[in-house]
């Protein structure tokens, strides 16, 4: 594992960015914002592992493989932050820093989506900036790296 990469794990329906609730999620695609997140990393001196699944136990491997030996894992869980214990749970065996995305200001949406099971497991939380806060959360773990 490399100490200059951080993972950038996005969970569910986030392949659809760009055409699922544009009102909501924006235009941008996924692949916008992977390229978002290495132009980020570059300026910090960090790497991306950017990847997004669609099913819980693939994205807890990911947490698993990133909490240690990484600049730390940057996720947007999507639906599995209001659902997924296990997410929070492999989150919370982590050593590195962890930093939860939300493109929508989950606040203010359905009543659901109010509570997160990650963000008391998580050190920084970025929500509702859209996808520039994936940038935030790069440059937050950037600044963790360099001692800030």
């Amino acid at each position: 594992m490399d100490d200059r990469t951080v993972f950038v794990l996005n969970g569910p329906n986030l392949n659809l960015l760009g055409e699922r609730e544009p009102e909501v999620y924006g235009r941008a695609t996924l692949a916008d914002v992977e390229a978002l997140c290495v132009e980020a990393a570059g300026r910090t001196g960090l790497a991306v592992d950017f990847r997004q699944s669609n099913h819980e136990g693939t994205l807890v491997d990911w947490v698993q493989e990133g909490r240690v030996g990484t600049a730390g894992i940057v996720i947007n869980a999507a639906g599995y932050t209001h659902t997924s214990v296990a997410l929070r749970d492999a989150l919370s065996a982590c050593r590195v820093p962890r930093v939860e995305v939300h493109i929508s200001d989950i606040s203010a949406r359905e009543e659901f989506r109010h509570h997160s099971y990650l963000s008391d497991v998580c050190d920084f939380h970025v929500v509702g900036h859209g996808v520039t806060g994936y940038a935030e959360a790069i440059e937050w773990v950037a600044g963790r790296r360099a001692g800030a």
